[in-house]
């Protein structure tokens, strides 16, 4: 069993995701970790607003507060995360995207190095052993390259530097200025956090992709930009 010793903050940021919102927060509430929860609408069309309306009127859970913020335009997956971190008042923030990718019960696996007082940041790999949907092999060639190249820059031995489930103690996270819009979030905060000498740990996840059908995002577009990002932030930043 987890021992909750700090306060944990789950942001999620949301675009078009009315199929499954209502879902991914009852998985996320189920685990009973988060003191707060946190969700960014990105400027959603598709009717996403209206269930998270619906989310709010029906809030339940008094162990826990609800955030909604409605972004006026759409910005980006990384300006969203940026908007929920400035809401974030708990000792821990986990990254929780809206949709069934990322499982919460594997909440106490990114928790559990932290709260042994191991770990300031912790990020959760896809491929280090857990259960997994079979999809798109270019895609995981495409994260090993780019993890590759981003470790080569940050001396870091991370095996999935793209991943979408990463854990931070607000006190590290406070300290680093981002400023990515898009999905050039996740080798921005790689980069930052290696720069900040921090303890870094890593934990195998399960992980169920989806198809462009199901409503996956990300494109070849952006991981030819994550290697820009890559340089940018190593190098540059």
């Amino acid at each position: 069993m987890l021992e909750k010793k700090l306060t944990v903050a789950i942001v999620m940021p949301v675009y078009n995701e009315k199929n499954y919102i209502a879902e991914v927060v009852k998985r996320v509430m189920d685990t009973g970790v988060p003191t707060e929860l946190i969700i960014i609408d990105d400027c959603s069309k598709d009717g996403t607003r209206d269930e998270l309306q619906c989310i709010k009127k029906g809030w339940s859970y008094k162990n826990c507060i609800l955030k909604v913020v409605l972004h006026a335009k759409n910005a980006g997956k990384g300006a969203a995360l940026r908007t929920g971190f400035k809401n974030v008042t708990a000792d821990i923030v986990i990254i929780q995207d809206a949709d069934f990718e990322y499982d919460p019960k594997d909440y106490p696996k990114l928790l559990q190095p932290i709260f042994d007082g191991k770990a300031d940041v912790v990020f959760g790999s896809r491929f280090l052993g857990d259960s997994h949907r079979v999809l798109f092999f270019w895609h995981m060639l495409g994260n090993k390259c780019l993890t590759f190249v981003s470790n080569m820059l940050s001396n870091l031995n991370l095996t999935d530097m793209e991943t979408g489930y990463k854990a931070f103690k607000m006190d590290v996270l406070g300290k680093i200025n981002l400023k990515s819009d898009r999905f050039g979030f996740e080798p921005e905060i790689t980069a930052k956090v290696a720069k900040t000498r921090c303890r870094i740990y890593e934990t195998s996840i399960s992980y169920s992709g989806r198809t462009y059908e199901e409503g996956k995002k990300i494109s070849w577009k952006d991981g030819i930009a994550a290697f820009w990002h890559i340089v940018r932030f190593n190098l540059f930043s």
